[in-house]
């Protein structure tokens, strides 16, 4: 019996060993495919300063709609992009009302999901509930505290291509160790990435950084992703944070490790 477990332990520590190499080389290259890309259209800043402000191309003239879910206790994003002309469309399931009382916001009091029911949308259900033109070139901004890649791995790329501009939150970064959370996470970014580049990364100095493998992650991250069809040239960006860059709170600054750019 002490023969066979300690047969058993070996195997799990050989098991390990190989294991690990594996999930180091995986989590760099999903890091390498997801560098940002600087693009002939500079980044402004939309959203005002701090929290709830973020970075995109400035490439929002003729952008139809914004779809925010995720609505949280700031609308400056959303009143930016309504000031531009842009339809404002709104989910979350956990507030009553937008705080802001602007009545170009159409609110829905749902969650954004995978699936839809009583209390959930998903994210393709929503857009073609509100009958916009095939054509019409949208805008996501979409914060909804972990739950982005269930709805994005179950949005189809047609659906995605409808966004000139997306920008997303994503959560439990540090999470890419393990193996299920991995395989939602890289299926979300490789789904993004097929009509997309990524042209930033901001780390929401909420959470820091964490240690993955000896490589440096932050929990959550800022992204902002353009349809490739709207970009002429890219190359690499050559450092981070970008200029307009700012802390999301009042902790300890944190900047994206280079291995990021």
């Amino acid at each position: 019996m002490r023969y066979r477990n300690l047969n058993n332990l070996i195997g799990s520590i050989r098991f390990k060993l190989i294991k690990t190499p594996i999930k180091k080389r995986r989590i760099l290259r999903l890091i390498n495919n997801l560098k940002p890309v600087k693009t002939e259209k500079e980044l402004m800043r939309l959203g005002g300063s701090g929290d709830g402000g973020y970075l995109v191309p400035d490439d929002l003239k003729g952008i139809h709609a914004c779809f925010s879910p995720g609505v949280g206790n700031l609308s400056n994003f959303e009143l930016e992009c309504a000031n531009l002309g842009m339809k404002i469309f709104m989910a979350d399931g956990s507030v009553d009302n937008p705080i802001e009382d602007d009545r170009r916001f159409l609110f829905i009091k749902k969650f954004i999901g995978n699936s839809s029911n009583e209390g959930f949308i998903t994210l393709e259900e929503w857009i073609n509930s509100v009958q916009l033109e095939d054509t019409s070139d949208l805008i996501l901004q979409m914060d909804i505290e972990g739950h982005e890649y269930d709805v994005l791995n179950a949005t189809t790329a047609k659906t995605l291509n409808k966004f000139r501009i997306i920008v997303i939150e994503f959560h439990r970064l540090h999470s890419l160790w393990d193996d299920k959370f991995y395989q939602e996470a890289s299926a979300s970014f490789s789904k993004l990435l097929q009509n997309h580049y990524c042209v930033h990364i901001h780390p929401n100095n909420c959470c820091g950084i964490k240690d993955v493998g000896g490589y440096q992650i932050p929990s959550v991250a800022e992204f902002t992703f353009i349809r490739k069809d709207r970009v002429k040239s890219v190359k690499k960006v050559q450092s981070l944070p970008h200029i307009l860059d700012e802390d999301n709170t009042g902790n300890e600054s944190i900047s994206m490790p280079d291995i990021w750019y």
